[in-house]
């Protein structure tokens, strides 16, 4: 199963891409063993338009854009549900072993995500109720997505 992260934004060189990077590097190898590709990072231009609505609904065109059709789309929104590093490898365990091609993490831009995105996605994630600047939203779900896999492996990466 193909993993995605479909994000807003460029990360721009620094702490932020490096630690995004080893997230990711990390997860590609684990992954591997697992049957699971990725996670593979889709970055879409953040919009120029001047309104936030317009901004919102321009970037849910790009990242639409970017999912496969039969992708699971699983949006990440402060209104979505938490679950735990465990919940997370068993959602990954269940997609894969079900025969899903590929589960497409969505993450909007600094205005959040259109309601229709968030409508039509078959999961909404949250890291707490907290807002989180997207730039870190982004290395945390790379860091879970790692951590998920760490765990599916039964590497004692994960502590409970």
């Amino acid at each position: 199963m193909r993993i995605l992260v479909a994000a807003v934004g460029r990360l721009k060189e620094g702490p932020e891409r490096e630690l995004a990077g080893r997230y990711r590097d990390r997860a590609v190898k684990a992954g591997r063993a697992l049957g699971l590709n990725g996670p593979d990072v889709i970055e879409v231009r953040e919009s120029r338009a001047r309104e936030a609505e317009r901004r919102i609904t321009e970037e849910a065109i790009a990242l639409n854009g970017a999912v496969p059709d039969n992708a699971i789309k699983v949006v990440l929104d402060s209104r979505g549900q938490n679950a735990s590093s465990d919940a997370l490898a068993g959602l990954i365990r269940a997609w894969r072993d079900g025969g899903r091609e590929a589960v497409a993490f969505i993450i909007g831009g600094a205005d959040g995500l259109a309601a229709g995105l968030r409508d039509d996605a078959d999961m909404s994630f949250a890291f707490g109720s907290a807002t989180w600047p997207h730039q870190l939203v982004r290395i945390m779900l790379l860091e879970q997505i790692y951590r998920a896999m760490t765990i599916l492996s039964g590497h004692p990466y994960h502590r409970d």
